[in-house]
């Protein structure tokens, strides 16, 4: 079956050789690798091939042991995807929001365990949730404008966005988070649209509940295969992202499913995985060359 592998690093951090060492990886498993394409030079580049994608990524990432590389395999067919539905804490945005908010009540290192062992599928999520949120019961809202504040958008998002809108595609915030942050990213990035969870608050201090029903793991899938139905999209058009546990089932149901530096558990079960490049390496994965990114 006709395949692609995408190579991709930070810029400069691809040199050929590591190119060529990946081809000859892919030409040893009888996979007819044809002439490298470089979508940017020293950042990315593409080598068409037959064969199995798990095969050759699992062979290319031997051959360049070491070096600060990510590889995605995919049929070359259909790369472009109508549709982005991501993930927003630690994969949109940098941190996870909700550890931030417990720094303004000395609780984040307390809630922030809970969080990684969460995200690693290690505790139910929304038992880990409503726990976490209990915790923060009587902290007043100002901590949520504070810690929106201080939320550094990741590299390479507000290019991911941008340029699949102007491609026609359409893009979705999907959070186990909370709507004063996806409303917030949402509006800055330009996503179509936001789905989280609800903060509840009274007299202007959290009560330490969430609003019913809790958004978690079978939301975000739900909310990727409703979308790709209403636009008309089968789910191999569809673009799913995300870093933890929750994030699994969409990641596994999308056309492009991609574990973005992931917690441990994640990455070793979804197909396509970035821990190296930052977001726009999905529109590298997408064929997208450099010049024709759009800022956003």
């Amino acid at each position: 079956m006709p395949h692609i592998l995408t190579l991709i690093a930070q810029p400069g951090a691809l040199e050929p050789a590591l190119v060529s060492r990946a081809r000859a990886a892919l030409d040893a498993l009888g996979g007819a690798p044809e002439t490298p394409d470089w979508l940017s030079e020293g950042e990315a580049a593409d080598i068409p091939f037959t064969g199995a994608a798990d095969q050759a990524v699992a062979a290319v990432h031997a051959a360049v042991a070491g070096a600060p590389v990510d590889a995605i395999a995919q049929p070359r067919e259909g790369r472009r995807k109508g549709l982005l539905v991501a993930d927003m804490d630690s994969t949109i945005v940098t941190t996870e929001t909700l550890d931030e908010i417990a720094a303004f009540a000395g609780l984040k290192d307390k809630i922030a365990a809970i969080t990684a062992r969460a995200m690693n599928g290690e505790l139910d999520f929304r038992e880990a949730l409503v726990a976490r949120v209990a915790m923060l019961e009587g902290l007043d809202i100002s901590a949520l404008d504070r810690t929106w504040a201080e939320t550094p958008i990741m590299p390479g998002a507000r290019e991911l966005v941008a340029t699949m809108r102007a491609h026609g595609a359409t893009c979705c915030l999907a959070s186990g988070g909370f709507t004063f942050f996806t409303g917030r990213v949402a509006e800055t990035l330009g996503f179509h649209l936001h789905v989280s969870n609800t903060l509840l608050v009274e007299d202007g201090k959290l009560t330490g509940r969430v609003a019913e029903p809790i958004f978690g793991r079978d939301g975000k899938l739900a909310t990727l295969t409703r979308l790709a139905s209403e636009n008309g999209l089968p789910m191999e058009a569809t673009l799913a992202v995300g870093d933890g546990a929750n994030d699994l089932d969409m990641i596994r149901a999308a056309g492009l499913g991609v574990a973005f530096r992931a917690k441990p558990a994640v990455a070793a079960a979804a197909r396509a995985k970035v821990e190296h490049g930052d977001l726009t390496a999905l529109l590298f994965a997408q064929g997208y060359r450099r010049v024709e990114f759009v800022k956003g």
